[in-house]
């Protein structure tokens, strides 16, 4: 499986043709989901979907059902479902957006397991209850400290976890952020910048 990591929390997978894309944001580049069989997204905000593209995109969209989307037809999904994207396999899991302050925002979110090996959370530190291979971790949010996203890998324990949600943080406090992670988990933590894959 090819993974190509894009601006923020944008990620798209390839194998043997299919190609699957969670969440395109307002801030990830369009590139991301030519050719795309399949979208993803985790949670409403618009740096996880940027609706004018996915409007009339002509792919299926799966979204929490709960999900406030109005300008794009979605195909609803709860915690705990099971479903093919893409040709992906895919389990949803989790369920509620990361509190920022005072409870907000309080919005559906969930994480998306991929075949059984690649783990995307979106906003949320929702720890499956199986193992993964990949992790794609937050690092950076109004809603999360570094602390909180090295529990995250280390009580996850994947062989690699690679950074997403970074868009609001400039080199200087990434390179801090990288350290840490490196430091302080047993994962094989890399940095992938926007179009680099693995």
């Amino acid at each position: 499986m090819r993974i190509t990591k894009y601006t923020h929390a944008c990620v798209r997978l390839e194998h043997e043709g299919r190609v699957l894309v969670i969440d395109p944001g307002t801030w990830s580049e369009p590139a991301a989901l030519a050719g795309a069989d399949a979208v993803l997204v985790t949670h409403e905000h618009a740096d996880h979907i940027d609706v004018l593209r996915l409007a009339g995109l002509g792919v299926p969209v799966y979204a929490p059902v709960e999900a406030d989307i109005p300008q794009v037809e979605v195909i609803g999904v709860s915690s705990g479902t099971e479903f093919t994207a893409g040709g992906f396999r895919v389990r949803a899991v989790g369920g509620r957006h990361a509190f920022i302050h005072a409870g907000q925002p309080d919005c559906a979110n969930l994480g998306y397991v991929l075949d059984e090996a690649v783990y995307h959370p979106g906003d949320s530190l929702h720890v499956p209850d199986q193992p993964v291979e990949t992790l794609l971790v937050p690092v950076h949010g109004s809603w999360m400290k570094t602390t909180e996203a090295i529990d995250f890998v280390n009580a996850i324990r994947p062989r690699r976890a690679f950074a997403i949600h970074d868009a609001q943080i400039n080199d200087r406090g990434l390179s801090s952020v990288n350290g840490w992670l490196t430091e302080e988990t047993d994962s094989g933590y890399r940095y992938l910048r926007p179009g680099d894959s693995v």
